[in-house]
């Protein structure tokens, strides 16, 4: 089975963190010997605070601060005992309290992530099911992820997607137990709610239908008693809901509440809900805060509170209202969202906005898609009017100046939150006056000797080898594998070319990239629903090359500014095409405008590595064996020499249709066998093809002393112009060739071939690196940079790679 170096999640996540980080914008230490709420100082500059999410502004209360400093004097720092045995003193006033807020009894936990650790596996039962909002936060996601280990299927939807919500629902209803769905009450990015009467109104008509809501931002500001906006939206808690809320952020203190209306399943979870158990209790002076601020929540002060808060908040909206600023989701909520679009937009302003002493939060990859990363305010009661008013100010001119200077424009940042667009920024030229885009969508009208001078020295991108590929893809009945070619050659002044590229526009796996097991348990869906998990893609070069696709004149002085103006010509045509993801293949690592790509809006992802073998000076193929490593040379003699003899190898620039036929069933034999690269498979017209077409030809291997001269190998072949020799795919009878090392010898073969047609360069594709490696081809490390419009496929491309790695 070909192995491949998959690209890993957490790498990706590394890349973007730290370029924030290195931008003084994420990882900061607050400054100073004290802290009230208004004022922030980071990095020996005081600035106003719009970033917190204590939106009542309680954890500075004295009340609760006193409070707080009396336990510590009287019960010490903390209580080091679990619950399960005993509780400290003041546990039984809080639950009392908690319970007269709610009328419902709670479960207390040490915080939200650990409480959902603890409810999540004791509530939801083997016989149940489990859908997940894509936007529910990670530590609800993270919980889940337990169930997976007990079989029991946890799904996604996209973000308040109620069509797909009932899709799922009906796809599980037949076999499962109750069917969970688990949101956010409000979702801390965009401050946007769960659509609860929606989804009332969508359990009334599937009773399987169960609620579970995590309302940690709704808490305190909104609702009576400040219980929150899910209890204020529900009224009563019915026995299909469940609410987490907190005792943090809005509520001033520590830990988090459980509710539910089932009283057995209460005291279960309470009795053995693993981190209820096991870990330690809330310490005394996180009881004693969350104590007096449950007397402030249970009298009429916490309805004044809410009141000044709305109308802070209020405020802050009608002055972002009358503003040409991008407020991704309106509403009441106290969290406000203004979309940047791309990394460098979004630094930029950050970093303005920090220069004139006003500090808030970043959202980006993966707390949103990347192209979708902006600015999170959050208003609270410390916040004065006039500072209010002062940010809006300072925004609302220094969003025009980001904008313009990292080469954006309103439309673009609207176009990208699929938002109406209202105004169009004048768009900063740089330099672009000086180059010319020519744009065509066939090989045809490109010169030829133009086009090999530049690209076509590469994999098959020669001229008849693009012309291949367009005659192949572009006209293909089959959707699966039809493509649009788009071409673009970026040109100086003089008509010098300073870039050339070609892109295609098509349908991709999702899981192209993931793991073999993630393949298979989609593969079994796709039986049934060819299409599922895809998108419509714009990609430089094909998914029938690889290699370089793009040319750049490096030295050239507006190198540069010619990459940015493909790059916003890619958007253009991928906004126009209506495509769910860009992605730009194949560069080595260390590209020279890597960073700059990335603020352009793209997260960057290890590519499988590329195998090439580079020998313009053979020597003489019966001396092979000394071109390599001892380690290599040993294995080449034993392995691959050794059972040379057993076949006939033949060389065919035409296959007669019996031939062809056999060549394309040994070619579906490994494309059925091996998902480690997993597109969508060629139809036998690709092959139909390369028989009528110049430069390709077919190794062909068969058995001596099989009883029938049967094709037991093949491998599809392409000379390029004597520059490169290409063994594009790979056809096996694994059955037959057992026993006889069939793969290796047609590497063998292939290179045996190269030599011969005294080709010096030989593209040896992306996969079984390691086999390719021992024949002596050098291995290069590849990426590629991808866009897409939300996070979601590749959420749950991570999640089913995590579920099918613990299965294992």
């Amino acid at each position: 089975m070909a192995k491949i170096k998959h690209n890993n999640f957490i790498d990706t996540v590394d890349t973007v963190f730290s370029s924030a980080k290195e931008k003084g914008i994420l990882h900061l230490y607050a400054e100073g010997e004290y802290l009230n709420g208004r004022i922030i100082k980071i990095n020996g500059r005081e600035m106003l605070h719009f970033g917190t999410t204590g939106y009542l502004g309680l954890e500075q209360d004295n009340r609760l601060k006193e409070a707080a400093i009396n336990a510590i004097r009287n019960y010490g720092t903390q209580f080091p005992l679990s619950k399960t045995y005993l509780s400290h003193p003041l546990y039984a006033e809080l639950e009392s309290k908690i319970e007269q807020m709610y009328g419902v009894p709670p479960i207390i936990t040490k915080n939200s992530t650990l409480g959902h650790m603890a409810i999540i596996p004791t509530l939801i039962r083997d016989e149940d099911a489990v859908i997940l909002d894509h936007q529910a936060h990670w530590s609800v996601q993270n919980a889940c992820q337990v169930l997976k280990l007990r079989g029991i299927p946890v799904e996604m939807i996209r973000h308040n997607n109620l069509e797909m919500l009932e899709d799922k629902i009906r796809m599980l209803s037949g076999k499962s137990g109750k069917i969970w769905y688990m949101a956010d009450g409000v979702y801390s990015m965009y401050g946007d709610y769960a659509p609860v009467q929606d989804l009332l109104n969508l359990a009334r008509k599937y009773p399987q239908l169960h609620l579970y809501f995590d309302d940690v931002h709704g808490m305190s500001w909104k609702g009576q008693n400040g219980t929150g906006f899910i209890f204020n939206t529900i009224g009563k808690l019915e026995e299909n809901i469940v609410v987490v809320s907190t005792l943090s952020k809005t509520f001033g203190a520590s830990g988090a509440t459980f509710f539910c209306s089932d009283g057995k399943l209460r005291q279960k979870i309470k009795t053995f809900g693993g981190p209820l158990t096991f870990s330690a209790q809330l310490e005394p002076a996180s009881v004693a805060a969350a104590i007096a601020s449950c007397d402030i929540h249970l009298s009429a002060e916490i309805y004044e509170h809410q009141a000044q808060l709305a109308k802070k908040t209020a405020h802050f909206s009608t002055l972002l209202s009358n503003s040409s600023l991008p407020l991704v989701s309106e509403n009441d909520s106290p969290v406000f969202f203004l979309g940047m679009g791309t990394p460098a937009t979004a630094y930029n302003f950050t970093k303005r906005l920090f220069s004139d002493g006003f500090y808030l939060n970043l959202g980006i990859y993966p707390a949103v898609p990347i192209k979708n990363t902006g600015i999170r305010i959050t208003i609270s009661a410390h916040n004065k009017i006039e500072d209010i008013s002062e940010l809006a100010r300072a925004m609302d001119h220094h969003f025009h100046e980001a904008v313009e200077e990292t080469g954006s424009s309103d439309e673009k940042i609207r176009q990208a939150f699929r938002m109406d667009i209202q105004s169009k920024l004048p768009f900063q030229k740089q330099q672009t006056e000086l180059l010319l885009i020519e744009e065509k969508t066939t090989i045809e009208n490109i010169d030829k000797q133009e086009w090999n001078k530049y690209l076509g020295t590469h994999n098959i991108l020669d001229w008849e080898g693009m012309n291949y590929l367009e005659q192949t893809f572009s006209g293909n009945e089959d959707s699966a594998t039809k493509w649009d070619f788009f071409y673009y050659i970026i040109r100086d002044q003089n008509m010098q070319v300073v870039l050339m590229t070609f892109c295609t526009f098509g349908i991709w796996k999702d899981d192209m990239l993931s793991t073999e097991s993630v393949s298979r348990y989609l593969e079994e869906i796709r039986k049934t629903d060819p299409m599922h998990m895809t998108s419509k893609v714009l990609s430089t070069g094909s998914l029938f090359t690889e290699g370089m696709h793009c040319y750049i004149h490096q030295s050239h002085p507006l190198a540069e500014q010619s990459f940015r103006m493909l790059l916003n010509k890619m958007e253009e045509t991928y906004n126009s095409l209506g495509a769910d993801m860009i992605v730009l293949r194949d560069f080595e690592t260390g590209f020279r405008w890597d960073e700059m790509i990335r603020n352009h809006g793209y997260f960057r992802i290890d590519m499988p590595e590329s195998c090439v073998i580079n020998n313009n000076n053979w020597q003489a193929i019966d001396n092979y064996a000394s071109l390599l490593s001892t380690r290599s040379r040993q294995h080449f003699n034993r392995e691959i020499l050794k059972y040379e003899k057993f076949y006939d190898v033949e060389i065919k620039d035409c296959l007669t249709e019996e031939e062809l036929n056999k060549a394309y069933r040994l070619y579906s034999n490994v494309k059925e066998r091996n998902l480690a690269i997993n597109t969508f498979p060629y139809n036998r017209e690709v092959f139909k093809n390369m028989n009528s077409w110049p430069n390709w030809e077919f190794i062909i291997l068969t058995l001596k002393d099989a009883p029938e001269k049967n094709l037991v190998g093949v491998m599809f072949c392409y000379k390029n112009s004597g520059n490169v020799y290409v063994p594009e795919l790979i056809g096996m009878d694994y059955i037959a060739g057992d026993g006889f090392n069939l793969y290796r010898q047609l590497l063998y073969q292939t290179i045996k071939r190269a030599r011969e047609l005294e080709i010096g360069r030989i593209d040896f594709g992306i996969s079984a690196s390691f086999e390719k490696k021992k024949l002596g081809a050098s291995v290069i490390p590849k990426v590629a940079y991808v866009q897409a419009r939300d996070n979601y496929a590749m959420e749950l491309m991570q999640t089913l790679q995590n579920e099918t790695n613990t299965a294992r």
